[in-house]
């Protein structure tokens, strides 16, 4: 993983989610220094990433939820040629092995939930990912049983909504937290 986009997060443990044109706008004026963007379309999303990057922010795109890429090799080839971001976001383990092979950070999302979506995670793209987001990021001993086995660092996100759920997501093993909720952004 490239050491300035993991310094960022070490450094400020909160990652602004966003999922609007409000969300870039308060994320523009604001400190966070991780952004993950989780809407747009395949004609937007190069403006965002630059209208980000342009503000000091390390951008990540979550390629799942762009409108108008399908979730292809072409698709991280375009969020790598075609706009200034720094990675990606995925479900996807074969999206996050082609990203990497072409230096973009990755991102790795599972949803925690039942003990089958955890249980392969080693199978699932894990050792192509340069950090594993796990949602909910409201259960810390599912987080600390990831983190234990995990070989990368690991995010929490999703329903995370005041300041006892970042401390007790990092507590757990969790190196930040990730989320659409702009309150926690400021914290």
């Amino acid at each position: 993983m490239k050491q300035q986009f993991y310094d960022a997060i070490v450094d400020g443990p909160i990652i602004a989610a966003v999922k609007d044109e409000t969300g870039v706008e308060v994320c523009i004026q604001n400190d966070i220094r991780v952004v993950f963007i989780l809407y747009g379309e395949l004609i937007t999303i190069p403006d965002i990433v630059q209208r980000l990057k342009d503000a000091g922010k390390f951008v990540v795109v979550h390629l799942d939820l762009i409108g108008g890429l399908a979730v292809r090799e072409e698709a991280v080839r375009f969020i790598r040629y075609g706009t200034a971001a720094d990675g990606i976001i995925s479900t996807k383990p074969e999206m996050i092995r082609y990203a990497k092979e072409l230096d973009l950070c990755t991102v790795f999302r599972i949803f925690a939930i039942d003990s089958k979506a955890i249980a392969g995670l080693e199978h699932h793209g894990m050792e192509f990912a340069d950090l594993i987001e796990v949602l909910p990021g409201i259960m810390p001993k599912i987080i600390k049983h990831i983190a234990g086995q995990a070989a990368v660092p690991v995010i929490a996100g999703g329903l995370i909504s005041e300041k006892e759920d970042v401390m007790r997501a990092l507590d757990a093993g969790a190196i930040a937290i990730s989320t659409t909720n702009q309150a926690v952004w400021k914290m």
